[in-house]
């Protein structure tokens, strides 16, 4: 498996409160903001570009999609937060690759581990995520402008790094990197780096201790119930 960057847990007590509820509502605001429905040339090397089509351009076209959305039914999904979540499990679906970083969370322990339960896993942490923080963007600020700053290729030919900025009016631009692969012919996002800190580091170390204790099984079917909650409050 491939090792991802060292970094440090996610500070949600360094982002701006005024912006979501918390660091991980930020993270899964992100994530959203990412989404890449369109289809990547299967040849077509990786290189730092504003080509049409290019992994930049697709989270720059999209971030400004899930803002209008979210401002043009911001009522409706108030009222109704079914909608709500179903709009962003189509989102999250269509542009991040649960599996991959499931593997990424797990680490150590998802060495040898079947793809069912890695699947069970991931779905059940996207769930436990969603469930809990999907109806803080409700608070996310559409009048945010997303700046594309780079876009360079991972090491190993792992993928790209989309480095962005959310900026906002009257305060410090907050910085946004997304970790892209190609799955199945789509970039799609694997992991999330507010101002520098790792959704997937964030959970690997928040489950290490539950997963030397219990099964990956037993972690997913914990998380579906809620008798575990995934959460970066420290």
């Amino acid at each position: 498996m491939t090792a991802m960057p060292r970094i440090s847990p996610l500070r949600t007590h360094l982002l701006p409160r005024g912006l979501l509820r918390s660091g991980l509502s930020l993270a899964l605001g992100a994530v959203l903001l990412a989404a890449v429905p369109a289809i990547a040339g299967a040849q077509q090397p990786v290189t730092p570009s504003t080509q049409a089509g290019s992994p930049s351009q697709l989270v720059l076209a999209n971030s400004e999609r899930v803002l209008r959305t979210l401002e043009s039914r911001r009522a409706e999904f108030s009222r109704d937060r079914a909608e709500l979540q179903r709009f962003i499990t189509g989102e999250f679906d269509t542009m991040f690759d649960r599996d991959y970083a499931a593997r990424q969370v797990l680490g150590r322990h998802g060495r040898g581990a079947s793809d069912a339960d890695v699947k069970l896993f991931g779905d059940a942490l996207a769930e436990n995520l969603m469930r809990r923080y999907g109806s803080s963007l409700l608070d996310f600020n559409t009048q945010l402008r997303v700046r594309i700053k780079s876009e360079t290729p991972l090491p190993r030919g792992l993928g790209v790094r989309v480095s962005s900025e959310l900026l906002r009016s009257g305060g410090e631009p907050i910085p946004v990197d997304y970790l892209m692969r190609q799955s199945g012919g789509s970039w799609k996002v694997f992991d999330v780096m507010v101002e520098g800190v790792s959704f997937v580091r964030t959970f690997r170390d928040q489950f290490d201790g539950e997963l030397q204790s219990k099964s990956i099984r037993q972690v997913a079917q914990q998380l579906r119930s809620g008798q575990i909650q995934a959460t970066a409050e420290q």
